[in-house]
């Protein structure tokens, strides 16, 4: 029954780092850019979109369409930088040990 105490103070201080790195994820901000940096947009650690640049010489009403690709572009590249960090923040987290997919933190 030691093992068992041990084990679940165990998980117990996995929970509280978890809810640190949480915290500290959604304090971070990732940029994904697109069109050569000339639209730029923000996202925090949750992937809420903090901000959006746009440089003036990409608007062009006769052409919205392209636009429209761009900020998709860079959301995905902003929103893949911020997984990665995620990923790299939880593999500290976990000492490395590879959790089997659909495994969630906290339980």
């Amino acid at each position: 029954m030691k093992n068992l105490g041990n084990l679940m103070k165990q998980a117990s201080q996995m929970q509280a780092k978890m809810g640190e790195m949480q915290a500290k994820m959604q304090e971070i901000e990732v940029t994904g850019a697109a069109g050569a940096g000339m639209l730029q947009v923000t996202l925090n650690g949750k992937f809420e979109l903090k901000s959006v640049k746009i440089d003036p010489s990409l608007v062009d009403p006769s052409d919205v369409e392209v636009l429209e690709d761009l900020i998709l572009a860079a959301f995905n590249d902003a929103k893949g930088k911020a997984e990665a960090l995620m990923q790299e923040e939880m593999s500290k987290l976990t000492g490395g040990l590879s959790l089997p997919p659909g495994f969630k933190l906290p339980f």
